[in-house]
């Protein structure tokens, strides 16, 4: 069966983390210092032109890694929601936790953490249910790219860059070659390889105008999108022809 990474919103399969040392996670995340923000905002998700969704983000770089925090909100006429996630990466880019909770209509939560030289997902289908394991056995590395968080595919975007060129992200004269990654979507339960490739600048027609953006495109089993990052590195625009959907920056 092909998996698609679209926008998927499903309240019913609302998910439940039940681990161990959990609280002390939540007391240490109330006395940390905030970070250093280097990119926050809001990005509007349209179908067939119609806003749907939007997912309001805060990057921050922190002397112990990054730290990604989401909100998407969907507004439709068919449903009603509210998703966060939250991903916390190590310096070096590996995983230290992903967490997602679903605030509305439901109350679920699912989580990845490293549990020895693995992965794994602790999920629970209903709020007091009895918590199940789902390992992936793939190494820390493994990017997190669930549906409908956008931000996961700038965070990707920003590794490819930086795995292919070798540079910091300041850098401007680097072509990196196609590469794939290994990418967990906890949201499916799934693992696969997906495939990034720099396509170079393109002019892209805008509502504030027309714009030079850095073209990407982000294909897999049953997925081809395409991503616009402008000239500081930050996602601008996604388009998905297949479902009919834009992604753009407030």
């Amino acid at each position: 069966m092909k998996r698609k990474l679209g926008l998927v919103v499903v309240a019913a399969a609302a998910l439940i983390l039940v681990a161990p040392g959990v609280g002390a996670d939540k007391k240490k995340e109330k006395t940390e210092k905030p970070g250093e923000v280097v990119d926050s905002g809001s990005f509007g998700v349209f179908v067939g032109g119609r806003r749907v969704a939007t997912e309001k983000f805060q990057i921050e770089k922190r002397d112990d890694g990054s730290v990604a925090r989401s909100e998407l909100t969907v507004d439709d006429a068919s449903q009603k929601a509210t998703q966060t996630s939250e991903l916390r990466l190590a310096p070096n880019g590996d995983l230290l936790r992903y967490s997602w909770k679903e605030q509305s209509p439901g109350k679920g939560e699912t989580a990845v953490e490293p549990k020895d030289t693995f992965l794994i997902e602790y999920i629970t289908p209903n709020p007091g249910d009895k918590a199940q394991e789902m390992p992936y056995f793939v190494p820390r590395a493994t990017a997190i790219l669930d549906d409908n968080f956008f931000t996961h595919r700038e965070l990707l975007t920003w590794r490819y860059m930086g795995t292919g060129c070798r540079l910091g992200l300041g850098q401007t004269n680097c072509r990196p070659p196609k590469m794939n990654f290994g990418v967990i979507v906890p949201r499916q339960g799934a693992f696969i390889t997906v495939s990034l490739e720099y396509l170079g600048k393109e002019k892209v027609k805008l509502a504030a105008g027309e714009r030079e953006l850095s073209r990407f495109n982000l294909t897999g089993d049953g997925m081809d999108w395409a991503l616009w990052l402008d000239e500081q590195h930050r996602l601008v625009r996604i388009l998905i022809v297949a479902d009919n959907t834009e992604v753009l920056r407030d």
